[in-house]
């Protein structure tokens, strides 16, 4: 039974002329699929409608080809074969009673056009100014022509919108594209009537605004999605001249690591003060985003007026159906995200989304899963399941809602291999929620036994005579420090100065006070160990073959904020240099570009190179596999170290496809090809 508390959150809200059934709104995202998977994103955005979420957006969608991404999966609404993809889409949401939303976007000079080879239309000639790609290219300043295109551009595109069958139309006017350079006095520096004063440069945002409005008429809703910021209260005044022109206003602040932040830097509801205070300004519906997981969270910031819709891009990831599980009182089933950011990352790598809490993430049409049906099991068979991390749990997990009698056993006292031990490291206390939902599903099922401080021999597995057994035994850092930049690890080496990382991830106190990281790891390990024993005494050096620390991080949105913590700590970063050789107190660097070399004087090297995987169990079971175990699979970093996310997908997958007969070469479940044109 629902919480009354939490009845707020379920009331329906007028957008303009169409009404969204609750206050749950997925805001538009990033999805690694865009215009290259149609099938696959209809099925995820339905997925979302179908757990209970009252609006359902598009990522950023291009409305012409001046506004390309390509080596970016975005949406796209060029012509006719845009309108067909968006329309499985918009079919997919409606089904489920819940309004689809576009967020028609113009690049500016964060494109480069490298498909279209249009050049890219910007307020200055200047370089594009995407800082995660370096492009010789240059924006072109743009005339007044440019602009009476974009206005039509923009409004040729809210007209397909409404053939697509969107009931909410985007005006995006933020994260550093075109229209909020507009904005901005610092990149506007034009001297017609689109620059000089506020009244100026809010005019094409306004003008763009109400050509969307002429366009859709009464059969859509115009948002606006727009910057707000304490720390410049220009926003505010920007805001004010707009406020009543479109039907909601999606808002945000000026810092995109704070909208985006990872749950190490930022926490639950961090633009609440932003947009209460915009909130003020206008009687339109307002919706913002802040990772919202809790409910009371929830309902207190529409309750108190700071917002009056609850928007989610992580979240809804990491639980489709959080609205349906809030509406049946069932908060304790919600798969809480955990704010690492893995879902943001494949945007900027190019591939399909994908979640650390949600491993269906993704897959809803590739290999049709579902994040709230495993389906049944043909014939329950027994499973053992040795090593209760990540992967472990999941497997065990899955399995049990199959229907399969599950033994899930654990070395140590408590569940959660790498996750426990992580989560106790600096700002990563929320990536726990990875073992405690999975525990508690667990404790759900009366077919899962579970059985801590159970370390399990080769006889021990035989003696069972269980039909299929799955290891997930993790993976354990090395100390030879072969990886990336070295085929052979430190030359000369003492290994009286290695300290394995797993010491200091254990809470083992160190003897050595001056210590180096190498970190050829390069995404979060290296800087949260470095703050980790500096908030120990610890005098740190981190070196890294990279350009920056943390430099995977950059695909997570924690590049910034990793470095920025690391010196104000007091963390010395070394880049570009790789370690070589240790011994005598001293650490011997190699520049990877030059080979010229320097020393560094330190008590003890921890090495962040490669994980390798515990595997004797494994190996000891396939030289005795019995007639009776049917299955002995490997899973999650036990079969190949990588990310958290790729240990629950490997345990999930395993679990689903336990006791079916799949063909391998099936394995990648379908696949989507373009139409092939003549």
């Amino acid at each position: 039974m629902r919480d009354p508390a939490h009845d707020i959150l379920f009331q329906p809200i007028q957008i303009g002329p169409v009404t969204a059934k609750n206050r749950f709104y997925q805001v538009p995202h990033c999805t690694g699929m865009g215009w290259r998977r149609p099938n696959a994103l209809a099925a995820m955005r339905g997925i979302k409608a179908e757990g209970g979420w009252g609006v359902v957006n598009t990522e950023y969608c291009s409305i012409h080809p001046s506004s390309d991404n390509e080596g970016h999966a975005n949406a796209t609404l060029w012509g006719k074969e845009d309108i067909d993809a968006h329309r499985w889409m918009t079919e997919a949401v409606h089904e489920h009673g819940a309004l689809a939303g576009v967020e028609l976007w113009v690049g500016g000079g964060m494109t480069v056009n490298l498909a279209s080879r249009m050049p890219a239309l910007g307020l200055r000639n200047r370089p594009q100014t995407d800082s995660s790609v370096f492009h010789p290219g240059q924006t072109r300043r743009i005339d007044k022509q440019d602009i009476r295109n974009i206005r039509k551009w923009h409004r040729d595109a809210a007209l397909r919108a409404l053939v697509a069958g969107f009931d909410i139309v985007y005006v995006y006017a933020t994260h550093g594209y075109l229209l909020s350079d507009f904005l901005n006095a610092d990149t506007n520096t034009r001297s017609d009537e689109y620059g000089g004063s506020l009244q100026n440069r809010v005019r094409l945002v306004a003008e763009i605004i109400e050509d969307t409005k002429d366009a859709v008429g009464d059969k859509a809703a115009v948002a606006t999605r727009f910057t707000v910021d304490l720390e410049d209260t220009e926003t505010y005044d920007a805001f004010s001249l707009l406020s009543d022109l479109p039907d909601l206003w999606d808002l945000t602040v000026h810092d995109y690591g704070v909208e985006m932040g990872a749950s190490r830097f930022v926490k639950e509801a961090a633009l609440a003060n932003s947009v209460a205070r915009a909130k003020t300004l206008t009687d339109k519906p307002v919706v913002a985003v802040g990772r919202y997981t809790s409910p009371d969270t929830m309902a207190r910031v529409i309750r108190d007026g700071t917002q009056d819709l609850i928007g989610a891009a992580r979240p809804s990831i990491a639980d489709p159906f959080l609205p349906e599980k809030i509406a049946q009182g069932r908060s304790d089933d919600i798969r809480e995200c955990i704010g690492c950011n893995i879902c943001y990352a494949q945007e900027s790598l190019g591939v399909p989304i994908r979640c650390t809490q949600n491993p269906t993430m993704g897959e809803e049409w590739r290999l049709g899963w579902h994040p709230e049906k495993t389906g049944q099991c043909n014939r329950p068979e027994k499973v053992l399941v040795v090593g209760g991390g990540p992967a472990g749990l999941e497997a065990a997990r899955v399995l049990g809602a199959r229907g399969h009698s599950v033994i899930l056993a654990e070395a140590n006292r408590q569940l959660g291999g790498r996750v426990t031990r992580e989560s106790r490291l600096p700002g990563l206390s929320e990536w726990a929620r990875v073992r405690d939902w999975r525990i508690g599903q667990i404790a759900k099922l009366d077919n899962i036994a579970v059985y801590p401080e159970s370390r399990m021999r080769a006889d021990d597995v035989i003696a069972l005579e269980v039909d299929h057994v799955l290891i997930a035994t993790g993976a354990r850092w090395a100390s030879d420090a072969i990886g990336r930049h070295s085929d052979f690890g430190f030359d000369p080496v003492d290994p009286n100065m290695i300290v394995n990382a797993e010491t200091v991830l254990d809470g083992t106190q160190i003897g050595a006070q001056s210590v180096v990281i190498y970190d050829d790891d390069h995404y979060y390990m290296g800087s949260v160990l470095a703050l980790e024993l500096r908030g120990r005494g610890h005098d740190v050096t981190l070196v890294t073959p990279a350009g920056r620390a943390c430099a995977w991080g950059a695909h997570t949105s924690e590049q910034m904020q990793s470095n920025a913590a690391l010196i104000n700590a007091g963390v010395k970063i070394v880049t570009n240099q790789q370690v070589a050789g240790v011994g005598n107190g001293q650490v011997r660097l190699c520049c990877v570009f030059s080979g010229q070399a320097d020393m560094i004087t330190c008590d003890g090297v921890i090495p962040l190179t490669r994980r390798l995987p515990v595997t004797d169990l494994y190996s000891d079971l396939a030289d005795r596999q019995t007639p009776k175990m049917k299955t002995l699979l490997r899973i999650g970093d036990a079969d190949a170290a990588s990310t958290i996310a790729a240990a629950v997908y490997s345990g999930y997958r395993a679990a689903m496809d336990l006791g079916r007969n799949i063909d391998p070469a099936q394995t990648h479940g379908r696949r989507e090809h373009p139409t092939l044109l003549r």
